[in-house]
């Protein structure tokens, strides 16, 4: 009986509905996709597998491969060309097979028919200094590039092979299982460039006052490309900017140059007692014990005494290095050699500098100090420096690095005079070059694809640094405000960090400059010192003698700090998107008991849930459409309906520590740019103190454009200003001020008519 009962029931509301006529269809706006840039960032970042977790660490499936060198390496200074035979073991320890190999052949960037010559447009100059006319249109091209005599197997037949440009395929016979490894050498030459005159990051530098050449050699061997589970083999052309991925091993080298030389490499110097004098050897000894200033090993007067003469002789410096990316040395007849010990929280390392003299006094008494306080720095904002030295090479016009060794730029004039540009540029180039160590150098990002992984973390420690060294350092980049000339250049000529090397306009400011600023203020602004520090740490540890990419970054540092930074990423780093936060509006309001003229019916909302009538303390605007006729402004002391709630619930400590606010604002901030950020509000007062209050960047959350806030003080507020110290990169500050004037109290100048 019930199923019948409901079922004319349905039938009648059918019925019913039948006759009721359809009301038009309301009018609605078109829909919307989520433009939200709170969005996680799920559209841009590679998928979380099991070689690399959501979390930013290295999955349990994780794998890198291992290129191990044997090298006999010789020096022909009279000549400046550099002879090698290499034997490289390579171990694939990825699942799939290997068919071929990647070598890497950058010195082909200096081939007379490199390509990379030939990419940057060219325009006719008005005016050509005699040697640079000569070298453009009158010189033949520099006979650079790898000279290759075999690749052989470790049978010693021949292996085949192919060059394109900067990179060398080797076919191998069979193809290479998950745990194998496979031997094959390489004999090669080639002319060392002078590159001062044609250019690049090693080299020699010539001195036309004793005829004398200064070392600084690197990429001067075939060397592994990388092959991982992001992309396969990186195997992109070496082109100049983009600068190198590589994969770890250990190295066994002999170096062979002339008898008078003084030399440092890569790695631990195996014969130490043969390429040094006993005096020599003794003051080493000494220095490994020192760790206050550095010790002259190898002096200014033997120096001199070398680059007078050039022996005939040869000598051979042996050194291995253990889990390193790549090897690099410097020799010269000219230097001067110091050292120091440097004591790290678990173990000690030595700073080491080579300079010619020069480069004194200031490189005497500047670098190795600079080299230790580099290592202690960093180390503590990372990890215990792991290997054994890290050396710091005088070269004119250089600033490059190499695992355990760097050079640098930075000498006073021939008349001894030393700017405090050269000083201080000097310093700094010699904390970031000795900083590369740590990034890329042990946390070894791709360079290749992502200058910015290791230019901008480096440059961000590289500012610490340079401020823990002394008070008020005259830092280049880091704070916020260095960056805001490019981040309001013309968007023309500006790419997001996440942008490959070769692509960039502007590389200082995009690589360096940007990330850099960026970091620093997620320590100062968004994060504070204590979050980010351990989640910069935790990704340093995590990804220490491995291969990262940029969103194993970005998740370690949110996954190891519980802070959502999704909204960065994707405006800082995805984006050319620029901070722009002003002040539009402020509204002054009192406090009174009397129910302004146009207020009727007062309510109020009661929590979640309906609403509340009066009695009420009304909140009077000082709007331009003031009531003259209410009473003067009270102070909430003065509110009998607040007095009497106060002593009801209050006991008389309780009541002693409530504020007592008499003047209210309520400022209204909006948001030109297009790149989210925090709200920093500086409140001044009558009195000349000020109140800083800092709004989470979850404030823009509802509305991308505007957001309000409420202050009440006890003192009437004369100015307020939008990022007072410049520490979000606001492009505009015009609008970060209000009022231009005092704010003057309406109620004073009804006063002051009245007297």
């Amino acid at each position: 009986m019930k199923k019948i009962f409901y079922t004319l029931a349905f039938i009648a509301a059918l019925q019913a509905a039948a006759q009721t006529p359809t009301p038009p269809p309301a009018k609605h706006e078109p829909g919307h996709t989520d433009s939200n840039p709170f969005s996680q960032m799920y559209d841009l970042l590679a998928t979380p597998n099991m070689f690399r977790t959501a979390s930013g660490a290295p999955g349990p499936a994780y794998y890198q491969q291992q290129a191990d060198y044997k090298m006999d390496i010789e020096l022909d200074d009279k000549n400046t060309k550099l002879y090698g035979t290499e034997t490289i073991t390579y171990h694939n320890n990825a699942l799939e097979n290997l068919d071929y190999l990647w070598v890497q052949l950058d010195q082909n960037q200096h081939d007379a028919k490199s390509p990379s010559k030939l990419i940057e447009s060219q325009k006719m100059d008005a005016a050509y200094k005699a040697d640079g006319f000569a070298r453009r249109y009158m010189e033949a091209e520099f006979d650079g590039g790898f000279k290759l005599e075999y690749v052989k197997d470790a049978a010693g037949k021949p292996l085949k092979y192919t060059v394109n440009q900067t990179m060398m395929r080797i076919d191998l016979p069979k193809p290479l299982k998950h745990g194998e490894s496979v031997s094959f050498s390489i004999k090669w030459w080639y002319n060392i460039n002078n590159y001062q005159i044609i250019g690049g990051r090693s080299g020699y530098e010539h001195f036309d006052k004793d005829n004398n050449n200064l070392y600084v050699i690197a990429q001067f061997y075939p060397r592994m490309a990388v092959y991982n589970d992001v992309e396969g083999w990186q195997n992109m052309q070496f082109w100049g900017a983009g600068e190198f991925a590589l994969p770890f091993g250990n190295f066994e080298v002999n170096i062979t140059v002339p008898a008078d030389h003084i030399m440092e490499a890569t790695g631990d110097l195996q014969n130490r007692k043969d390429v040094l004098t006993a005096g020599q050897l003794k003051r080493y000894e000494l220095a490994t014990k020192t760790f206050d200033k550095p010790v002259v090993i190898v002096t200014q007067a033997e120096a001199e005494a070398a680059e007078k003469t050039f022996s005939d002789k040869k000598k051979t410096w042996k050194f291995k290095a253990t889990n390193v990316r790549d090897f690099g040395f410097s020799t010269s007849r000219k230097f001067i050699y110091d050292a120091m010990a440097v004591q790290l929280a678990t173990k000690t390392a030595m700073a080491i500098s080579l300079y010619p003299k020069e480069g004194n006094p200031l490189w005497g008494d500047t670098s190795t100090k600079v080299v230790a306080h580099t290592l202690k720095t960093y180390s503590k904002y990372t990890f215990d420096y792991p290997y054994p030295k890290a050396i710091s090479i005088s070269a004119a016009d250089q600033g490059m690095e190499y695992p355990m060794i760097c050079w640098n730029y930075g000498r006073p004039d021939e008349n001894g005079y030393l700017s405090d540009q050269i000083k201080y540029g000097m310093t700094s180039v010699i904390i970031h070059e000795v900083g590369h160590t740590f990034f890329p150098m042990i946390v070894n990002s791709d360079e290749r694809q992502w200058t910015w992984m290791d230019e901008g973390l480096n440059t961000f420690l590289q500012y610490l640094t340079e401020q823990e060294y002394m008070p008020d350092y005259p830092s280049r980049r880091g704070p916020a405000a260095k960056i805001v000339p490019y981040m309001s250049g013309d968007q023309k000529f500006l790419e997001p960090i996440m942008t490959n090397s070769e692509s960039i306009h502007q590389f200082g400011s995009n690589a360096y400059a940007k990330p850099a600023t960026g970091l620093n203020i997620l320590r100062e602004t968004v994060m504070g010192h204590d979050l980010f520090d351990h989640a910069f740490k935790t990704y340093a540890n995590r990804w220490k003698f491995k291969h990262p990419t940029p969103e194993d970054f970005f998740r370690t540092m949110e996954d190891a700090s519980a802070v959502d930074l999704d909204w960065f990423w994707r405006g800082w780093f995805y984006s050319t998107n620029y901070v722009d936060i002003g002040i539009t509006n402020v509204k002054q309001y009192y406090v009174t008991e009397t129910q302004p003229a146009d207020l009727k019916d007062a309510t109020v909302k009661k929590g979640r849930f309906g609403q509340e009538e009066g009695p009420f303390v009304y909140m009077v605007s000082e709007g331009p459409d003031f009531n003259k006729d209410l009473k003067k402004p009270l102070a909430t002391a003065d509110v009998k309906l607040l007095n009497d709630y106060i002593q009801e619930k209050f006991t008389p400590e309780e009541r002693a520590k409530l504020k007592q606010p008499k003047y209210f604002y309520e400022v209204t901030f909006d948001k030109p740019g297009d790149m989210l950020m925090p709200v920093i509000a500086e409140l001044t007062f009558e009195d000349g103190t000020t109140e800083t209050s800092v709004f989470p960047v979850q404030i823009w959350r509802k509305n991308n454009q505007t957001a309000s806030r409420v202050f009440a003080t006890d003192k009437q507020v004369k100015k307020i200003t939008v990022d007072p110290k410049q520490q979000t990169a606001d492009i505009d500050e015009t609008n970060n001020t209000w009022p231009k004037q005092e704010i003057k109290s309406k109620f004073d100048k009804i006063e002051a008519k009245k007297r």
